[in-house]
């Protein structure tokens, strides 16, 4: 797979064009601030009344009302929460110019049909393989984020260029931007999402945790065991790969991963996973991510108390583990 780098991209797909940031959480603070240090000329647009208004405009970025900044823009990123996508599009789609640019950072609403964009609109994919603060503190650093980038729809037959021009922009060409699909990249997201990193990864932290603590180790000591330990591990597959990384590691630890892991993770977890993968696929976590965000999230506000409530939160708390 090609890795395009700054070297690659022609930078003035961008010249003279003005682009709108749309929503200023993770993703959209980042981006905007990138892009104003590049040198592009960038408006955030919100809603009246949106307490991130001061923040942007503290920050120093020029702030218009939603309907304005998308009106005066030839590229509009869209980077408000997913689920809110179809209604915002809905809001701004008839102040979009004719030819303009939509952009997105993660590919669930257009592959899964939240959105259909216009047919003259130029629609890209520049997406970070982070977070935010991990993409401005990189950028910051003279350093950068990976990203993948796509096009759904060229209308202009420059919609390429644009968002190589965009993924240089917030810094993601230093080290690489990577060609995708929309549906490539949705699908990948949200199966790591559920099964790997952000889903199965903490809850397999959970678990030792408490079957430790079940068998009569301290709290303390099964935190930093089965929780402490995780960073180690990732600054030396990060470093290493994970063949690397085992051998990095003491022949006691090595023995225990290659008798161990494959007994937690089995047939029965590789058969889960691609049952996730095929739900994905399906549309069916698209469908919750809307009736969530229609019920007023009770799934995840549920989630996030229970979390909070935890034995291990309070162990974490207690260690003295959690930034000022």
């Amino acid at each position: 797979m090609q890795m395009i780098r700054d070297a690659d991209i022609d930078s003035s797909a961008l010249d003279g064009k003005r682009v709108a940031i749309i929503g200023f959480g993770n993703q959209g603070r980042a981006q905007a601030l990138n892009l104003k240090d590049s040198g592009i000329d960038i408006v955030v647009g919100l809603r009246p009344g949106s307490l991130s208004a001061a923040v942007a405009e503290t920050l120093g970025l020029e702030v218009q009302l939603l309907e304005e900044a998308v009106a005066g823009a030839d590229v509009v990123m869209l980077l408000a929460p997913d689920e809110k996508h179809a209604a915002l599009y809905g809001e701004i789609e008839p102040h979009l110019r004719q030819g303009a640019a939509l952009g997105f950072s993660h590919g669930l609403s257009v592959r899964f049909g939240l959105i259909k964009p216009r047919a003259d609109l130029d629609v890209f994919l520049v997406a970070p393989k982070g977070p935010g603060t991990a993409l401005r503190s990189l950028y910051r650093e003279g350093d950068g984020m990976i990203a993948l980038w796509a096009v759904a729809q060229d209308a202009t037959g420059k919609a390429r260029d644009i968002a190589l021009a965009y993924g240089q922009a917030i810094g993601c060409g230093r080290v690489g931007l990577m060609e995708s699909s929309f549906a490539e990249e949705a699908e990948a997201d949200l199966f790591n999402e559920q099964a790997v990193v952000w889903g199965a990864v903490p809850e397999l932290l959970v678990a030792g945790f408490e079957t430790l603590v079940e068998g009569g180790v301290a709290p303390e000591v099964a935190y930093l065991e089965c929780v402490g330990e995780l960073k180690l591990i990732a600054d030396l597959i990060e470093e290493r790969g994970i063949a690397g990384m085992r051998e990095a590691i003491s022949n006691t630890a090595e023995l225990g991963a290659t008798l161990g892991g494959r007994r937690i993770i089995d047939a029965g977890v590789r058969a889960r996973m691609r049952e996730v993968l095929q739900e994905v696929r399906g549309g069916r976590f698209a469908d919750a991510l809307q009736e969530e965000e229609l019920s007023d999230y009770p799934l995840l506000q549920a989630a996030r108390r229970e979390a909070r409530e935890s034995l291990l939160e309070k162990t974490f708390k207690d260690l003295g583990l959690k930034p000022a």
